[in-house]
């Protein structure tokens, strides 16, 4: 139990990929070229994926706990026996969730993440198969109840990712990842209303984290300016796909749809929903959009978005500008942005404008109806 009375969930933690989790569980035909970790001309561990340009230094995959200073000298690099074991080693997730006060989290791939972005879909979807079935296997060596997995799906076709989803379902996961840019047409399209059938039928929200798109911020590409503009700009993609949703009318008709806006934080959710809709109400004829909505764009947002967010303390601020239930809290272990192990002192002080039943919704009960998880199997 956390200082603030209940254990806490996170809604977005992360493993981090060990070097055969890919090599071991792939397809055979794509062995040969399975993303791995190889060791550079400096000594340090990169994971190298054939196909993508970058390759990813694991420093700051699991950083967690750093300081600012300790943060930059890991970002020239390190080695795998550097990082937090219980990345990797579900045995020893329950002493760093308990050091937190975290009960449970919902786990999030790393080097998935940016296999999202990866222009093959077919070695993508043979990369995520692969993951798939590690994470079962780590999950099962963990008590029941401290960890819920998330699916991966590589959005190479709509018959394709049910078959995930269906997969996914029978191997336990809750939810499933979702990249941020399908391989046809885009996800507001009808070809995929049975896919969100096959979501809704099977309880399995959607999940959209940051850096999972092409347009995924300058993180991943060119920036402008000092690098630090690029890590502002990670969470329009987020942004943009909420809108592909919201405004091509997958909600209205989805209506029990579950969409999860991964570590995009939400202070800026009511500013985005005036926006949208003013944009809808005042604009939407003219740019070609129409106003073809039954409700007003924001209260599809206030009705299937859930968003996760770390220490954005303006987020509890704002909190009575959105529907609370659907906010909700992780700490992002154990990557760079990480609140552990200070989550419990950082909430203590960004919380205090909220009643004890606010914080019990954003902090653990949220996250349990988003995902319908076994509250008997959840410790306090």
């Amino acid at each position: 139990m956390s200082s603030l009375g209940f254990g806490l969930i996170s809604a977005d933690s992360h493993i981090v990929e060990p070097k055969d989790c890919y090599t071991k569980y792939i397809d055979p035909k794509f062995r040969d070229r399975a993303p791995t970790i190889e060791r550079d001309d400096k000594g340090n561990d990169i994971y190298v994926i054939p196909g993508m340009d970058s390759t990813i230094p694991l420093g700051l995959v699991a950083a967690a706990g750093l300081t600012a200073q300790e943060l930059a000298d890991r970002s020239e690099g390190c080695t795998f026996d550097q990082l937090h074991e219980s990345g990797y080693n579900a045995k020893l997730r329950v002493a760093d969730q308990d050091r937190d006060g975290v009960v449970s989290e919902i786990i999030y791939p790393s080097v998935g993440m940016v296999l999202c972005n990866h222009d093959d879909f077919a070695y993508k979807t043979a990369c995520m198969h692969a993951y798939n079935e590690w994470l079962a296997n780590y999950i099962s060596d963990a008590p029941d109840g401290r960890m819920f997995g998330l699916g991966q799906t590589s959005g190479d076709s709509v018959e394709q990712m049910i078959k995930d989803f269906e997969d996914s379902k029978k191997k336990g996961f809750v939810g499933m990842m979702m990249p941020g840019d399908p391989q046809h047409e885009d996800y507001d399209h009808p070809m995929y209303d049975p896919l969100w059938e096959c979501a809704v039928e099977l309880d399995m929200p959607l999940s959209f984290h940051i850096l999972t798109s092409r347009s995924g911020g300058g993180l991943l590409g060119q920036v402008r300016g000092n690098r630090i503009n690029g890590f502002l700009g990670i969470i329009r993609s987020v942004q943009d796909v909420m809108g592909v949703f919201v405004l091509g009318g997958v909600f209205q008709r989805h209506p029990r749809l579950k969409f999860i806006a991964a570590e995009a934080d939400a202070g800026w959710l009511p500013h985005y929903s005036y926006r949208m809709d003013h944009a809808y109400e005042r604009h939407g004829i003219w740019l070609g959009g129409g106003q073809n909505l039954d409700k007003m764009p924001s209260e599809y947002i206030n009705e299937n978005v859930w968003l996760t967010f770390q220490d954005d303390w303006i987020a509890f601020e704002v909190a009575h500008l959105m529907n609370p239930k659907k906010l909700v809290w992780a700490n992002d272990f154990p990557h760079s942005d990480a609140t552990w192990p200070w989550s419990q002192e950082l909430l203590e002080k960004h919380t205090s404008n909220l009643s004890a039943e606010q914080k019990r919704w954003i902090m653990r009960d949220n996250i349990i109806e988003c995902y319908n998880l076994p509250v008997d199997k959840i410790p306090a």
